[in-house]
């Protein structure tokens, strides 16, 4: 009798001992698996950018920079982990997304602002990656047509039918209904990641070894012929986007959090992973950044796998771009879909009744099942084509990233983060502490105009000088 008694006691308690303390199944992320998600995020294609950035500040003030958005993105994303739990970092309520704990800490108005600039900055995102992939496949193109012509051939291709193909490409992968789906995808792509990114370090090591390496300067590139000082001081305004998309994981950080075991408390955790990933970040950053200039001096080129500053081995410049290609498939996906989920719950909330938005079909191609939705197929094909579209018209590297960096570096790196903090602490307006953070943010602010105005005039300049979907790389 006792041993059954025993038994069924284990039996009652096992459940629960499965469960978290909000009903969810138990979590076991740890610092280590929280860390390289971090480095997973933010490793990406505006990496190859960060040599050109180098270029227009120079070795000061690019290192020194480099190392300042990483130390304040330490300090900030540590607000944001002890906010995860509202009102007590420890035993408070889970906040799930970065906007739940917005809404929790500042209310309704900054939940909203925050929405605009979160979603907002996905749905530029998808413009970004669609153009990173053209200007990937286009190089993978030239690679061939100079090692086929010589150096010197004209080897110039239109980004636009690469553009279309990747689009259509991404309307297929947009009818995978939610971002669970993607786990292979996704895990897949950010393998790739780190290939091009160790490919164009090597590259240019390879360079620097051999004494080929340009003339570096301490400032950045020098003023003169084919440069003035009006347009050195708007390329390092663009230089500070480029560096401030690099250190981007908002988006994502209370995905990253809501992974982790409840004990050690998850903001301890997370504080901990913020350090190891900011630093591995900052040093993969300085590799990336420095040897790319060290290699390409003032002629650093604007990517350095796709600008080609290399042209040989030429397979490799290439696999590059392979690797370039296949992350950018499965990030737009990771991207796109909390964009997509948003719009679909308000169209079903809105219309809770309506078969168009609601009904699904199931569907069999050969042994694939799988289930269609009509308001999802339209919705989402009528948006990869509007993405595509003003990505044929506006296909700048690296104005374009500096503009995503400036549009997302103070609102969810600065701003939310030292207001939820003085909001959690309850620390007292015009204290010490309270004019330290808002003398921080309002710096941070003042970065964020300067690139994005500096990204905007290099975009314009570029629309002038080219013809709308006429541009050749």
């Amino acid at each position: 009798m006792e041993v059954e008694a025993g038994k069924s006691v284990v039996s009652r308690r096992d459940p629960s001992a499965e469960l978290d303390d909000d009903g969810r199944t138990k979590r076991t992320g740890n610092v280590m698996t929280a860390t390289t998600h971090i480095v997973t995020v933010v490793v990406g294609a505006g990496v190859l950018a960060l040599a050109w950035a180098m270029a227009q500040l120079g070795w000061i003030a690019g290192i020194t920079i480099m190392i300042l958005f990483a130390c304040i993105s330490i300090y900030t994303y540590n607000f944001i982990a002890d906010c995860y739990r509202y009102p007590d970092p420890v035993n408070g309520k889970r906040n799930y997304t970065y906007m739940q704990a917005v809404d929790a800490y500042l209310g309704g108005t900054m939940y909203v602002f925050c929405g605009l600039v979160q979603y907002g900055k996905l749905a530029g995102i998808t413009v970004g990656y669609t153009i990173t992939t053209s200007t990937s496949l286009v190089a993978i193109r030239k690679a061939i047509c100079f090692h086929e012509r010589g150096h010197g051939a004209y080897c110039k291709f239109s980004n636009n039918p690469f553009m279309i193909g990747f689009g259509m490409l991404q309307i297929i992968l947009s009818q995978i209904p939610n971002f669970h789906k993607l786990t292979y995808l996704s895990t897949f792509a950010a393998i790739t990641s780190f290939g091009y990114a160790l490919i164009g370090s090597g590259l240019s090591l390879a360079v620097v070894v051999s004494g080929k390496g340009e003339a570096t300067r301490i400032f950045g590139n020098k003023v003169g012929q084919g440069l003035s000082e009006g347009d050195k001081i708007w390329r390092v305004f663009s230089a500070l986007g480029n560096i401030a998309l690099a250190c981007s994981y908002a988006t994502v950080v209370y995905d990253i959090m809501d992974t982790l075991k409840s004990y050690p408390p998850e903001c301890k955790q997370m504080k901990k992973a913020n350090v190891l990933g900011i630093t591995a970040m900052m040093i993969l950053f300085l590799l990336c950044g420095g040897l790319g200039y060290a290699a390409f001096g003032d002629d650093t080129p604007g990517n350095i796998l796709t600008g080609f500053g290399f042209y040989e081995p030429f397979w490799l410049v290439a696999l590059g771009n392979v690797f370039i290609v296949i992350h950018m498939m499965g990030a737009y996906q990771v991207m796109a879909q909390p964009l997509f989920r948003v719009v679909e719950m308000g169209a079903n909330m809105a219309w809770p009744r309506s078969d168009f938005i609601n009904k699904e079909y199931p569907m069999k191609m050969g042994s694939l099942t799988f289930n269609i939705s009509l308001f999802r197929l339209i919705w989402r094909t009528i948006y990869v084509i509007v993405a595509t579209v003003i990505a044929m018209a506006m296909p700048f590297f690296n104005e374009f990233l500096a503009l995503l960096g400036a549009i997302g570096f103070w609102p969810l790196i600065v701003f939310f983060p030292v207001q939820m903090h003085i909001a959690q602490r309850q620390i007292k307006r015009l204290s010490l502490k309270w004019c330290v953070l808002q003398i921080l943010s309002f710096a941070c602010f003042l970065v964020t105009v300067t690139a994005a105005v500096g990204s905007v005039r290099g975009i314009s300049k570029n629309i002038k000088k080219y013809k709308l979907f006429m541009y050749k790389q």
